[in-house]
């Protein structure tokens, strides 16, 4: 329960940061340490695929919570792993400074919803009947 607990705080969070790409941009660009982009197509990019990126880990996990359902846990532990690993990526190859603060949070929960998912699971087998 304690997991499942965790991993709805963890979507809380996610639709948190999504209403406030929504509501102020500026705001949430520079608690992810950004700048909001100037530029009208730049800004419209960077706008939707944030709402976007967190508002659809939100949404898993609340599939995946309120229909116990470990695949859509899953999938949003695969999306918060491939972002830690493209932070990663962008520093080795891109220059981009190194962000460990990022990269952990984006690893803790997806560790957080694997934990949840595989809880899922094992609540989900039918318990077999004793041998006779």
């Amino acid at each position: 329960m304690v997991i499942r607990v965790l991993a709805g705080l963890v979507g809380l969070g996610m639709a948190a940061v999504a209403l406030n790409w929504i509501v102020d941009p500026a705001s949430a660009a520079a608690g992810l340490d950004m700048a909001l982009v100037s530029e009208r197509p730049g800004r419209s990019t960077q706008i939707g695929d944030f709402i976007a990126f967190f508002a659809s880990v939100a949404l898993m996990i609340a599939v995946g919570l309120f229909r116990r359902a470990a695949a859509w846990l899953k999938a949003a532990a695969l999306v918060l792993g491939l972002a830690a690993a493209g932070r990663t990526v962008a520093w080795l190859a891109h220059g981009a400074a190194f962000a460990p603060k990022f990269i952990a949070i984006e690893v803790a929960m997806a560790v957080v919803l694997l934990l949840a998912a595989a809880a899922t699971d094992r609540g989900s087998q039918k318990p077999q009947a004793p041998p006779k």
